[in-house]
């Protein structure tokens, strides 16, 4: 429990279990655990054959499960499946030294959008609890921020998003930002920068580029919702701030090789 996985696990089961007994056992299990399955046996096959021994995969589990808590659990169990199978593909495939580009879980749920026309409901942020279950949001993820270190993260990404939309309302566009301030918009903003943007492989480390990420995170979103509107909008906004961190390592990783000497050098 003192691993971030482990606490993120904890956290999760913390949010799942109210919301769980809420939306009914019956009509979620069947996406929660098509998710959390298939995450695990896509990844322990790849995690074998990348680290040549076998390892439990708990982080696909944990993608599974944020899988199906942003989907909306009326969608067909398989498209939670698909979405988890789509996300841990990702993880693999686009990788910089050894950490993955892409939020897997946001990579899925995107990419089912547009395989599905799969809805989001983010039963899992408690949208449809009554008002007082916020606190429990609030609380989880200010404390799941504070112990990976990510608070300037999620107060970029949060400060940004509802200046921005805030800006939109004054220069006559209210109607069409009002619903960021209510259920269940602020409860998807609220989980997205608490669980989601904070992903620590995905996410930087130093506090100066995370102020620029949550930023480009936030910008992107309200672009997209400005434009498209569709319900993707928040882990759109994620992926492209994942691009740019990923082209962030690169250059780094870029940098580091120019200036460390080859073994032919120093021979020489």
């Amino acid at each position: 429990m003192r691993s971030p996985k482990g606490l993120f696990t904890g956290v999760l089961l913390v949010l799942s279990v109210p919301a769980v007994l809420h939306a009914g056992w019956a009509l979620v299990w069947p996406s929660l655990l098509a998710a959390i399955v298939t995450a695990a046996l896509c990844d322990l096959p790849l995690l074998r054959w990348r680290d040549d021994s076998w390892s439990v995969p708990d982080g696909a589990m944990l993608t599974g499960w944020l899988v199906a808590l942003v989907l909306s659990p009326h969608q067909p169990w398989y498209v939670a499946a698909a979405a988890s199978a789509i996300g841990i593909g990702a993880k693999h495939a686009l990788r910089v030294k050894r950490a993955n580009v892409l939020n897997p879980a946001a990579a899925g749920v995107v990419a089912t959008y547009f395989l599905f026309g799969s809805g989001q409901s983010w039963w899992g942020a408690l949208p449809e609890m009554p008002t007082p279950w916020i606190a429990l949001l609030l609380i989880t993820g200010v404390f799941m921020t504070w112990r990976l270190h990510k608070a300037p993260l999620a107060l970029s990404f949060l400060g940004v998003y509802y200046l921005i939309a805030t800006g939109l309302a004054f220069v006559g566009e209210p109607a069409r930002v009002v619903a960021l301030y209510r259920a269940p918009d602020v409860h998807m903003a609220l989980f997205f920068a608490g669980f989601m943007a904070t992903d620590p492989p995905t996410s930087p480390p130093r506090y100066g580029d995370q102020l620029k990420y949550g930023a480009i995170a936030a910008v992107v979103s309200m672009v997209l919702y400005m434009t498209v509107g569709a319900v993707y909008f928040l882990l759109g906004g994620l992926l492209a701030a994942n691009l740019w961190e990923g082209w962030r390592k690169w250059q780094q990783a870029r940098q580091h090789r120019r200036a460390t000497p080859t073994t032919s050098a120093i021979t020489t």
